[in-house]
C-alpha cells in the first residue's frame, strides 16, 4: 500500500509504514520559506513581496524544514509569541532576523512588565517569546522590555544564536523543566531586572529548576544584570558553558527598594543550602567586576569542573566552591578578587594561587572583549586578563 506525498507540487508514493527519515526528506524538498515585515499584514500570502506582519501569524503557519525570515524594525507585542510546535531532527525550523538587518521584539505592552510586587507571572505569559517546542534554530533576535526575555519550557534539540536579550523584567533568557541537547550561542544578555521581587531573581542567563543533558552555553555575554550574569539554580544535569564572560552582575542600577540581588558572575546550580548534584564543566571564561563571587557552586553537591577560568576584581571571592560540592579547579586564574578561592571539600591544580607569585594581566582594558563582536557573532579575541608573564593559566578569549 502506498501513501502519497506532496513534494514540490508533484504526489510522491511512498510504502505504508516508511521511516520518518523518508518523511522528513519529503519534507525538506517541500520546505517553504515565509517572512514577515513591519509593512506586511497577516492577510498576505507570507512571501517575499507579500510579507505577513507578525511573527506569530508565520509561526502558525509553519511545518518541520520550513523558514521565517523578519526583516529589520521594531515588532511591538501586544500578547507574547507563543512557539508550540515543533519541527524534526531531519527539518527544524528556522526563525531568523533577515541578514545584516536589526529586529527588535518589544515586550513593553504585555502584562507583568513589571508584575506588582510579589506576584507570580502566569506560566504561559512568561517571556516576550514563550516556547515550549523542539527541533527550531532562532537567530539575529534582538528581544526587550518583556516578562522574561526568551522563556523555553520543556525544549529540546533547539539552537539558539546571536540573540540578544536586554532590559526585560525577568531573566532575559531562561531555559527550564525538561530541557535537554539545546545550544545557547553567542547570546547577549544585559540590563535586566525584576522589579517585582527586588532584584532576587532577573539574571542574563537561567538554566534552572529542571533536567536534561547536552544544553551547551559558548560565546555568550551577561552583563549589568540584576541578580547573577548566569544561574543553573536547580538543574539537576551537566552543563557545558565555554568562552563566556559574566561581569558587573549584581549592582542595584534601577534604585529598586529592598534590593536583594545576589550577584554572582557564574552561580552552577545548587539551591543555596544543600542543593542538587550536577556536575557541570565550565572552561576558558571570565567573571569580573561582579558584586560578590565570580564563580560558585552555590551549594551544588556535585562535582563542577572548572579549567582556564579568570576571575578578576570580583566583591567577594574570586572561585567559591565549598558550598558543598567536590568541583575540581584546574589552570584557573584569580586576580583582585576580596578573596582567590574558597576550597572547602574541593581540589585544585596549577592554578595561580597554588602556583604563586605575583600575576599581572598582559591588559586590563575590557574594550575589545566587551565591545562589537565580529561578523560571525563570536567574541573578538584581545589579551584581556590574559597573564603577562605567557603561562596557560586563566582564560584567552
Amino acid at each position: 500500500m502506498l501513501a502519497a506525498v506532496l513534494v514540490g507540487g508533484a504526489m510522491v508514493g511512498m510504502a505504508a509504514g516508511a521511516s520518518a527519515d523518508v518523511a522528513d526528506e519529503a519534507a525538506n524538498l517541500a520546505a517553504a520559506g515565509y517572512y514577515v515585515a513591519p509593512n506586511g499584514n497577516d492577510s498576505n500570502a507570507g512571501s517575499q513581496a507579500a510579507p505577513f506582519a507578525t511573527i506569530q501569524k508565520a509561526i502558525s503557519v509553519v511545518a518541520a524544514g520550513d523558514s521565517i525570515t523578519v526583516r529589520g524594525g521594531t515588532y511591538a507585542l501586544t500578547s507574547n509569541i507563543q512557539i508550540t510546535k515543533s519541527g524534526t531532527s531531519s527539518a527544524p525550523i528556522t526563525l531568523a532576523a533577515a541578514a545584516g538587518e536589526r529586529v527588535v521584539i518589544d515586550g513593553e505592552a504585555l502584562g507583568y512588565t513589571p508584575g506588582a510586587v510579589g506576584s507570580t507571572i502566569p506560566a504561559a505569559q512568561r517571556g516576550a517569546i514563550h516556547m515550549e517546542a523542539s527541533y527550531w534554530r532562532i537567530s539575529g533576535l534582538e528581544i526587550v522590555h518583556g516578562p522574561y526575555g526568551v522563556y523555553c519550557a520543556n525544549c529540546n534539540n533547539n539552537t539558539f544564536e546571536r540573540l540578544v536579550t536586554h532590559d526585560n523584567y525577568e531573566t532575559g533568557f531562561q531555559l527550564q523543566n525538561s530541557s535537554a541537547n539545546n545550544q545557547i550561542i553567542n547570546l547577549d544578555s544585559y540590563h535586566n531586572r525584576d522589579p517585582r521581587k527586588n532584584g532576587e531573581s532577573a539574571d542574563g542567563l537561567g538554566i534552572k529548576e529542571g533536567s536534561g543533558s547536552g544544553n551547551v552555553v559558548r560565546g555568550a555575554r551577561l552583563w549589568n544584570n540584576i541578580d547573577d550574569g548566569f544561574d543553573a539554580y536547580a538543574f539537576t544535569s551537566p552543563i557545558t558553558i565555554e568562552g563566556s564572560i559574566a561581569y558587573g552582575n549584581g549592582y542595584n542600577r534601577w534604585s529598586i527598594p529592598n534590593f536583594s540581588g545576589d550577584g554572582q558572575g557564574f552561580k552552577m546550580g545548587g539551591s543555596g543550602g544543600d542543593g542538587p548534584a550536577a556536575n557541570h564543566t565550565v572552561t576558558n571564561s571570565m567573571a569580573f567586576a561582579n558584586a560578590a563571587h565570580g564563580f560558585t557552586d552555590n551549594g551544588n553537591t556535585g562535582t563542577i569542573t572548572f579549567s582556564r577560568n579568570t576571575a578578576y576584581q570580583n566583591v567577594k571571592t574570586g572561585f567559591d566552591v565549598d558550598g558543598g560540592s567536590t568541583s575540581r579547579l584546574t589552570a584557573n586564574l584569580a586576580i583582585s578578587n576580596a578573596t582567590a578561592v574558597a576550597l572547602g571539600s574541593s581540589t585544585a591544580s596549577g592554578n595561580s594561587w597554588n602556583i604563586g607569585g605575583t600575576w599581572t594581566p598582559a591588559s586590563t582594558d575590557q574594550g575589545t572583549i566587551t565591545g562589537a563582536r565580529n561578523a560571525d557573532g563570536s567574541i573578538r579575541t584581545s589579551n584581556f586578563l590574559v597573564p603577562s608573564n605567557g603561562q596557560a593559566v586563566g582564560a584567552k578569549i
